[in-house]
């Protein structure tokens, strides 16, 4: 590493207290040395409203972990999709206003892009008029995920976002995606980018996912249950819907989903568990700090992912997608239980850690979820961890990253 540490402007609509890989991503930066400073927003995620204390005149320059926070404003995402599409655009209209005025002089920008990626026009202006390195990290792929969420494929709106991707892509130095799949989709557009710029950097889970002993959790009852745990975002995207009908075909048998989170779609979900009269498989407990989630995880058997798709032909992006969920559990030596395909499915299955049934097939899933149970599930978590520490190490993913941001620093 260089001697002198160089300032890094990390750019995320959503960064802490929202919960996101970002949020360590850059503590550990400054852990190494580095000056950080965060362009972000008004916490609002996912609920859709600002979080108690801030607002557009309340908390907008804070220090935290040692970094400096600037918040822009923007309009909360609220509850509708009109409310979303304000939300992003806010992001960007303020960000350019930032742009013409500020004066931070970072040596290199990191823009961390969960949708909307049109947050990455706000990196690519500051590194264009700064002469500076800019480094992408796509949660995301757009358009893709536009047409898989939303259901819309007419040109009129989906040719100017592919349009905005591609100038977003020309104008990265270096373009880091969390799967090989993304790799392959982001070379395959039909403008292209060059290979060199684009590399699989998978996301790590924090240090505090890890395997503990059972704890007593006062919300979970220490019964002979079998317990599946999904702990997060209660979204559209996450394909939830499956669980009440899960839970349907499982009546007569011990198990009990243990949810962690809420979200835009909780209470349509609630709907679904309160129509299938499955209320009693279900174990609701509000959002936790990020911290707490080994804990509750440690007085579960397994962890649940899954994904939305079908009607909206959701199954082709979430293919190449390895969802941060994936990372924690397994951070945690828990067996993995998944409703999902592609990537997922490759890492559960190299793993040797779980099983996974195809997307949206609530009978394969409960049989499935029937075989884990009578099966070795302690051994399949400690085979999760095995494969975690070789292949989602966070010193080594970030010593990696270190070596990008020496040789481009040192370039400029």
């Amino acid at each position: 590493m260089t001697k002198t540490k160089k300032h890094l402007l990390v750019i995320s609509q959503y960064f802490h207290p929202e919960t996101f890989r970002i949020n360590d991503m850059a503590s550990e930066w400054v852990r190494r040395g580095y000056k950080v400073t965060v362009l972000t927003g008004i916490p609002n995620y996912p609920m859709g409203k600002f979080f108690p204390g801030y607002s557009w005149t309340k908390h907008r320059r804070e220090e935290w972990n040692g970094m400096d926070i600037i918040r822009i404003p923007l309009i909360a995402r609220g509850q509708n999709s009109l409310g979303m599409v304000a939300n992003y655009l806010s992001f960007v209209a303020s960000g350019w206003l930032w742009n013409i005025f500020n004066k931070v002089k970072a040596d290199l920008v990191f823009s961390f892009e969960v949708s909307p990626m049109t947050q990455v026009k706000v990196g690519c202006g500051y590194a264009k008029k700064h002469k500076v390195p800019h480094f992408v990290y796509v949660q995301d792929l757009w358009p893709n995920n536009v047409i898989s969420v939303t259901g819309i494929h007419n040109p009129l709106i989906i040719k100017p976002i592919d349009r905005m991707v591609d100038k977003i892509y020309k104008q990265a130095d270096k373009i880091f995606v969390p799967s090989p799949s993304f790799v392959e989709a982001i070379l395959n557009r039909e403008v292209k980018v060059a290979p060199e710029k684009v590399h699989y950097w998978p996301q790590y889970a924090e240090d505090f996912y890890r395997p503990l002993e059972r704890q007593k959790i006062n919300s979970i009852p220490e019964d002979d249950n079998f317990k599946i745990a999904f702990t997060g975002n209660i979204g559209y995207a996450q394909g939830l819907e499956i669980l009440p009908k899960v839970a349907s075909l499982l009546k007569d048998k011990k198990v009990k989903f243990i949810i962690v989170g809420d979200g835009r779609y909780q209470s349509e979900f609630e709907k679904q568990i309160e129509a299938l009269s499955v209320k009693d498989k279900f174990i609701m407990i509000p959002r936790k700090p990020a911290e707490e989630i080994p804990e509750i995880l440690s007085a579960c058997d397994a962890g649940f992912i899954s994904f939305s798709g079908g009607q909206l032909g959701g199954e082709v992006l979430w293919e190449k997608t390895i969802p941060a969920k994936l990372q924690s559990y397994m951070a945690c030596g828990k067996a993995i239980i998944a409703s999902a395909s592609g990537e997922t499915q490759r890492v559960i299955r190299e793993a040797d850690c779980g099983i996974c049934s195809r997307l949206g097939d609530a009978e394969e899933l409960a049989q499935g979820i029937l075989k884990l149970i009578q099966s070795d599930h302690v051994a399949m978590g400690q085979s999760a961890r095995k494969y975690f520490e070789s292949h989602f190490n966070k010193k080594d993913l970030m010593d990696e990253m270190d070596k990008f941001i020496e040789e481009f620093t040192n370039r400029k």
